[in-house]
């Protein structure tokens, strides 16, 4: 799919640079509000580094992952994509 991930750089005070299938590229900015319920483990430093691409989407420990589609829509409108 075009909103597939291709290629993903961790990037200092929680961002993440991606680059999908079709090209579009952007960054993705994780707010300390978002680091909350399912997420909050991603607030230690080394759990958020290890960012995996599964099968075209960002992957973090037991399957937690962000929706590409969503993510790719907000990255090709604004070149950027703000998790609160």
């Amino acid at each position: 799919m075009e909103w597939d991930v291709v290629d993903v750089k961790v990037m200092p005070d929680f961002s993440l640079w991606v680059r999908f299938r079709d090209g579009i590229e952007g960054v993705i900015h994780c707010s300390p509000t978002f680091f909350r319920g399912v997420f909050a483990p991603l607030h230690d430093p080394l759990q958020f580094a290890s960012v995996a691409i599964v099968d075209g989407v960002l992957t973090w420990l037991d399957n937690l992952d962000l929706a590409p589609d969503a993510m790719h829509t907000e990255i090709k409108q604004h070149g950027y994509w703000k998790l609160e």
